[in-house]
């Protein structure tokens, strides 16, 4: 069987002036980033303002396994398959991290016949966005420390400085470290740590940012630590906001790519959605729906994370409306959320799928809460038997679920047609009456509850002694009518990655918070969650290689 790469390479892909052509573009419109990436415009938004924007098709998940979803590929496959049917789309993903593709969990850019091409350059360096948040990141981080030890006029207390160094890699030798050790020449020692890029705040400005000045101010509203007397310092009173923005003007600009079968892809921004609001930024999605009849996105892992982060935080943001909802699921993931070890997930095991499918029904319930039209997308693996399939799609059909089997990996567009179609007629007759989870009014602590009670269908929460000051606190400091960012593991609904499938009578333990005003939300850390994640025993790194002319090998 071949692999991504191999298809990827084998890929014939059209001059990227080509597919800026067909969206009817103009030369002052986007810029080239060689022969198949582009750059689109900083104002190319401002300029479609009048024109209506298309239906915005929102691609989420079960909680995922190591046997895999497939949510970006059923996302890509669904793009190709609704141009198949005659509707202009365009397709709205993420940028992939090194972390995961380095480590354990493999790239972003779909797979098989429904990839985001060049997958190579994607999955790397791409155009350096990522890059150039890490450096904006890190040089205010640098900003900070120099401030203090050029005499700290701000009088910022070195033990409260929230702000935290990143790299975009996976390295738990850095979640926690000491800075400024050897003297007086090397600044003031204090303790501090790294996240992951994509759980940095800035990744989060950048992706919910409507403009280069929304993103400017932004940034001026990173609250960066506390005085002395507990007061909050903010990225404005360094007065390095104009700088930090200066490091990321082309980065706010969504690239421009290609699917295996030429259909437009807008790729930008990369958060996470197990540590961070997981969405591609506002600019993209909303240009997308500018360009095209219809708009496929995504958001990461499961819809007890990413979509409600997609629904509670950035359609607010961004005034998003979303049309309807895929929830993709596949036959190995429902059995291992059964009981199946992974090792045993070829065999056929249709008791299996009956106590998982309790997973499926879970994040169906919380679609139906937002009060959005769905589709069930059975994402087929060869290992799938026929009873296999049929019992979730009569299971779906029992339930009064729309679902059609998909087989985009295999077929690209023309595995996804059903899909398609089914989609289209969702969107067409079906009404929605849209709700939020919580209300911004709502105080923090009740907005944490009713996304855990809600969407995770815990039974309470146990805050922290520590939660519990910062809540105090973040209210008194008016930060209270922000949205919440929960930060959970991926594997299950609960704060436990051990409980599969849907787990009944437990509690989600909040353990910190953590402010970031400029990127407007406030993160919720619970269970053990890390924001600095490590890399396996085996990571696919190893795997990986380049030929003597070039030729990378390896990358999945």
């Amino acid at each position: 069987m071949k692999t991504d790469i191999d298809i990827a390479q084998e890929a014939t892909l059209k001059p990227i002036h080509d597919i800026a052509n067909d969206l009817h573009l103009e030369q002052e419109d986007w810029e080239p980033y060689g022969h198949t990436k582009a750059k689109l415009s900083a104002t190319l938004l401002d300029k479609l303002a009048s024109k209506p924007s298309g239906k915005i098709i929102l691609v989420t998940a079960i909680n995922p396994t190591p046997a895999g979803e497939g949510k970006s590929t059923v996302t890509v496959g669904l793009g190709q398959a609704l141009n198949k049917i005659g509707k202009k789309t365009v397709i709205a993903l993420r940028e992939p991290s090194l972390g995961p593709v380095m480590g354990i969990k493999g790239g972003a850019a779909g797979g098989g016949y429904s990839q985001v091409l060049p997958m190579e350059d994607i999955n790397l360096h791409f155009t350096g966005d990522l890059h150039a948040i890490t450096s904006a990141n890190n040089a205010l981080a640098a900003m900070i420390d120099n401030h203090i030890h050029q005499g700290n006029q701000l009088q910022i207390d070195p033990r409260r400085i929230e702000f935290k160094r990143v790299m975009d890699m996976n390295d738990r030798a850095l979640r926690q470290i000491v800075v400024g050790l050897g003297g007086p020449l090397r600044g003031v020692p204090r303790e501090d740590g790294f996240n992951i890029t994509v759980a940095s705040e800035i990744m989060a400005i950048l992706c919910l940012a409507t403009d280069l000045q929304d993103l400017k101010k932004r940034i001026a509203n990173i609250m960066i630590g506390y005085t002395y007397k507990e007061e909050p310092v903010y990225v404005r009173d360094l007065a390095v906001e104009g700088a930090l923005t200066l490091l990321l003007k082309d980065a706010i600009k969504p690239n421009l790519v290609q699917t295996i079968e030429n259909t437009p892809a807008i790729i930008h921004g990369g958060p996470f959605a197990n540590i961070a609001h997981g969405c591609n930024s506002i600019i993209a999605t909303k240009t997308a729906a500018k360009l095209g009849d219809y708009v496929v996105t995504e958001a990461g892992f499961g819809a007890d994370l990413g979509a409600e982060k997609f629904l509670d935080i950035k359609t607010r943001a961004g005034n998003i409306d979303t049309d309807a909802v895929v929830i993709v699921a596949t036959i190995r993931a429902l059995k291992m959320h059964g009981g199946v070890a992974k090792d045993q997930l070829t065999t056929e095991n249709v008791e299996a799928l009956k106590t998982g499918i309790a997973n499926l029904k879970k994040h169906v319930e919380t679609i139906e809460y937002f009060g959005l039209p769905f589709v069930i997308a059975i994402n087929k693996f060869p290992t799938d038997t026929q009873t296999e399939i049929d019992y979730v799609s009569t299971w779906c059909d029992e339930m009064g679920y729309e679902v059609a089997l998909t087989d985009v990996w295999a077929k690209g567009g023309e595995g996804g047609i059903e899909l398609a179609e089914k989609i289209v007629q969702t969107i067409e007759t079906r009404e929605k009456n849209f709700k939020h989870v919580y209300e911004l009014t709502d105080s923090l602590d009740t907005k944490i509850r009713k996304i855990a009670q809600i969407v995770y269908g815990a039974t309470d929460i146990e805050l922290s002694a520590k939660a519990k000051k910062q809540i105090a606190l973040f209210e008194e400091q008016g930060w209270g009518e922000l949205p919440i960012c929960m930060a959970k593991t991926q594997y299950s609904l609960s704060d436990n990655p051990a409980l599969l499938g849907r787990p009944f009578d437990f509690t989600i333990t909040i353990r910190e918070l953590r402010p970031s005003i400029g990127a407007g939300f406030i993160v919720a850390l619970t269970g053990d969650i890390m924001t600095m994640p490590g890399l396996p025993k085996k990571p696919a790194a190893l795997n990986m290689n380049v030929t003597e002319d070039g030729k990378i090998v390896g990358l999945f």
